[in-house]
């Protein structure tokens, strides 16, 4: 069923699993904190959509935003003296953008559609599964060579569909191929777009020489 859920554009893109931390300084978004911290723990979520147009700060700064987001549920949470938050949250659903609605709140509020996580064929999983974790470790290494330095790799999942996104967050791509890869239809979708990508990273880091900057294994705080 289609529900209403508060809004937080960012330029990047959020995937379920993943934990982000923000540092919110906008007094609309403060007003969010304090709205989500009012509630049981259960109930506080709001939805972060990537930014398609714009930027993250200012009233008229977003033009445009994307059609899939993701949700994310406030874990912890710090108030400084001067009202701005640090919070820690976890991406938990994916949905659908269907429209903006009028609201009286200072941020923006969307009518959204949740999106179910299916897996797949699960013979088809594994296979793909096997495959692109061989393809994230010749990827490390590629990047290693390339001058990123020594790589922590994160501990891979056994669940497919878990390590589908967790490659997705981890792997240094622009913010279209993350909106891409979080938009696929299923896991394996995304685990035969993420085998594709990955080789073409590693083609793409033999041919230069030089690595953009590592994003394994953490995930930047994100200023509102």
């Amino acid at each position: 069923m289609p529900r209403r859920l508060p809004l937080f554009p960012l330029g990047m893109v959020l995937f379920p699993g993943l934990v982000l931390p923000l540092h919110v300084f906008e007094e609309r978004y403060r007003a969010l904190v304090r709205e989500l911290l009012a509630l049981p723990e259960e109930e506080r979520v709001f939805g972060v959509v990537a930014i398609r147009l714009g930027r993250e700060v200012g009233e008229d700064g977003v033009t445009a935003l994307h059609e899939m987001g993701c949700t994310a549920r406030l874990r912890q949470s710090e108030e400084h003296e001067d009202g701005r938050f640090d919070i820690v949250t976890t991406g938990t659903e994916r949905f659908v953008l269907e429209a903006l609605v009028d609201d009286d709140r200072p941020y923006l509020v969307g009518q959204v559609e949740l999106v179910e996580d299916e897996l797949g064929d699960a013979q088809e999983a594994a296979l793909l599964d096997a495959v692109v974790r061989s393809a994230y470790v010749a990827y490390l290494t590629a990047l290693s060579e390339a001058g990123a330095g020594e790589l922590e790799a994160p501990e891979l999942p056994d669940d497919p569909l878990v390590l589908s996104y967790l490659v997705a967050a981890t792997v240094v791509l622009d913010l279209d191929d993350r909106q891409a890869l979080l938009a696929e239809s299923d896991g394996i979708s995304r685990l035969r777009a993420e085998l594709s990508l990955l080789r073409r990273e590693v083609r793409l880091l033999g041919a230069l020489g030089s690595a953009p900057a590592p994003e394994l294994a953490r995930t930047a705080a994100h200023p509102n």
